[in-house]
Parts: C-alpha cells; sequence; structure tokens
C-alpha cells in the first residue's frame, strides 16, 4: 500500500504566534518510533496553514458583533479574528521553518486576497476549506494557479462537489478529494465513512482521502483501512490553551500514537488473499498437530487408524496425510503418545 500522506493541521492553532507554529512543526516532524517492535516509521508528511483575508471574510455587523468568551482574542469578532492571523511574511517564516525539517506545506486560503502570499513563496499544495467548496471565484482563481488543490466537502454534497470540479479543471486536474464533516467535534454517528469508498468509486482520477475532526486517532485510522490515501487532523501543544480548536486536536502524544498506527495499519493491509505467511513457520512446527500413536506400537505391528490421535510439535504428518501412515509398517518401537515420523515406518 502506497504511504498514506498526513497532514498536520496547524488552523488557529498558533494562536496567532509564530514561535507557536514552530513548536508544532517541531513536533510534525520528529521521528515516529513504534517501541514494541523497535521500527522507525514515517512521521508526518506536512503542515497545514490557514490564511484569511479580512477584507472578504464577514459581514462589516458581524466582524463589528461582540466576541467575549474564554476562547476569545479580542472584544469584537474583527479583533479576535485578526489577533488570529499571521500576514504573509509570517507565513512565509513558517514555511522555510517548515521545509528546513522536511515537510509539505499546505495553505488553506480563504480569499482571493491571500494569493499575496505567493509573491513570497509557493506552497506545495493549496487547500480549499469545506466552507468555501461553493465559492467557486475563490476556486477559480486558486486553480489558475496550477497549484495542487486539496477539496474538503464538509459542508457539501455531489453536486457541490461536481460543481467545484467543473470549475477547477478548466486549468488543472491535480486535485485531492477528502470526505469531511462539519461538525466540531464529529459524532461518530455522522461522520459516514463509507463515503470514502464512494468517492473513490466515482471519482477514481482524483487521489481521495479523509479529514478527520472527531476526538481521539481510530478514526482516520479505519479512514485509511477503507482506502484514505491523504489523511488531515488537527494537532495542538496542549488541548487546554486558549482558543476553539485546540479541544478537539491531537496532542504531541496523539500525533505520535496517530502515525504510529496508520504507518502500522499500511503495513497491515497486505495482499488480497489467503495463505501461511513464512513467518508464522517457527510457531506452526511448535504448535500445529502430527500423527502420533496413542498406545506403544511394537516393531513389526501394522498401523491402524484407531491407534492414531494428533500431538504437538506439527513437524511430522498431518491427518490429511494420514494415508501415508495407515497400513505401514514400525521399523522399530513406537512409544505412546509420540509423533510418527517418516524414517519410523515404511
Amino acid at each position: 500500500m502506497k504511504s498514506t500522506y498526513i497532514i498536520g493541521e496547524i488552523g488557529q492553532n498558533h494562536n496567532g504566534e509564530v514561535e507557536i507554529a514552530k513548536k508544532l512543526i517541531d513536533e510534525i516532524s520528529k521521528p515516529v518510533t513504534d517501541f514494541l517492535f523497535g521500527q522507525h516509521l514515517a512521521p508526518m508528511n506536512a503542515v497545514k496553514m490557514t490564511r484569511r483575508d479580512l477584507n472578504e471574510e464577514l459581514s462589516a455587523s458581524a466582524m463589528m458583533c461582540p466576541y467575549l468568551n474564554e476562547h476569545s482574542f479580542g472584544k469584537t469578532y474583527g479583533e479576535h479574528r485578526q489577533a488570529l492571523e499571521l500576514d504573509d511574511e509570517e507565513h512565509f517564516e513558517v514555511y522555510r521553518y517548515a521545509k528546513d525539517r522536511g515537510l509539505d506545506v499546505v495553505e488553506t486560503l480563504c480569499a482571493k486576497g491571500c494569493l499575496s502570499m505567493l509573491k513570497l513563496f509557493t506552497p506545495d499544495r493549496l487547500k480549499v476549506a469545506s466552507r468555501d467548496l461553493t465559492n467557486l471565484p475563490l476556486l477559480a482563481a486558486m486553480a489558475e494557479t496550477k497549484i495542487p488543490i486539496i477539496l474538503s466537502t464538509g459542508m457539501g454534497g455531489q453536486q457541490e462537489l461536481d460543481d467545484a470540479l467543473a470549475v477547477i479543471t478548466r486549468y488543472h486536474s491535480d486535485i485531492s478529494i477528502l470526505h469531511c464533516l462539519s461538525q466540531y467535534p464529529s459524532e461518530y454517528k455522522n461522520i459516514n465513512l463509507e463515503s470514502v469508498r464512494f468517492l473513490q468509486d466515482h471519482y477514481p482520477d482524483y487521489t481521495i482521502g479523509y479529514s478527520d475532526h472527531s476526538i481521539g486517532i481510530v478514526v482516520p485510522v479505519v479512514a485509511v483501512s477503507l482506502g484514505a490515501k491523504i489523511i488531515e487532523k488537527h494537532v495542538t501543544l496542549d488541548r487546554n490553551m486558549k482558543g476553539t480548536d485546540h479541544r478537539g486536536s491531537l496532542e504531541p502524544e496523539g500525533i505520535w500514537r496517530m502515525v504510529r498506527d496508520i504507518r502500522n495499519i499500511e503495513m497491515a493491509m497486505g495482499e488480497y488473499g489467503l495463505s501461511a505467511s513464512e513467518v508464522t513457520r517457527e510457531t506452526r512446527t511448535k504448535l500445529e498437530r502430527s500423527i502420533a500413536t496413542n498406545r506403544t506400537i511394537k516393531k513389526g505391528e501394522t498401523i491402524d487408524e484407531s491407534d492414531l490421535h494428533l500431538l504437538s510439535p506439527g513437524d511430522g504428518f498431518k491427518w490429511a496425510e494420514k494415508e501415508q501412515v495407515i497400513g505401514k509398517t514400525a521399523l522399530q518401537n513406537i512409544e505412546k503418545d509420540e509423533i510418527i515420523y517418516p524414517n519410523l515406518i515404511r
């Protein structure tokens, strides 16, 4: 199975501070070891940031609306949003930091004005947030850059997805589609992972993945087992930090566990078919059963089926091979409850 492309989504969990973003990148890029088997596994592949243009965010009245709660970074929603924004130069600084640590950088652009960052650097991928799946003018502007695009379907159905694809494919077809549920946190009963397989069946020309907002790591791991080739998950340094997205994000320990389990499930998927694995040879020899005596058989006696039963180890005749034993003559005394080996009979 081709390695899953795992994206650690910072979103606004940097709380408006470049240094927090860098610390998250340090966690995302850390080597992943499965200590049970001592295996060094591939870490996350990419970090994702979000860029908003507050001139194209909300209505004027909505931006001026009081926003007073424990997670607020400003007295109004506009002030709150401004406090959480990193400008183009700061995104470029984070970009270089991530690149130095071997990560791809994905940027969610929430407005055409955000394309200004492309004057400084070119992200590896652009992300269309679920809220903007129907923002066809933005999709056209992003697609015109020819940068690969990831679409999230969390707020749309098949028609909205088809409309988005029709716009983007005027410019290029390097598109990934992520099944998503825009419920924070996502209740398991609403996630509908079968949509991953639906997207694979109906959109075979595109890479299909899953963007997760559930609590824990089980759902993205199962999505990989269903064939998701991209996994996106929010990350944080501490779920108790101020901000609305932290509580539904993975802390460093969770990042390690999710990546470990995804990389392990990639190996565990294997190939279609059924056969005994070579690694079970020693166990089979030790534990499988072989034809053995249920009484002492004297030299020269003819062996009857009633003389036989099955005991471990499994290095002798199997019951399916009993005709190679029944009717044969013992070449020497064979004690009760001992395996009958080929050199003991003729």
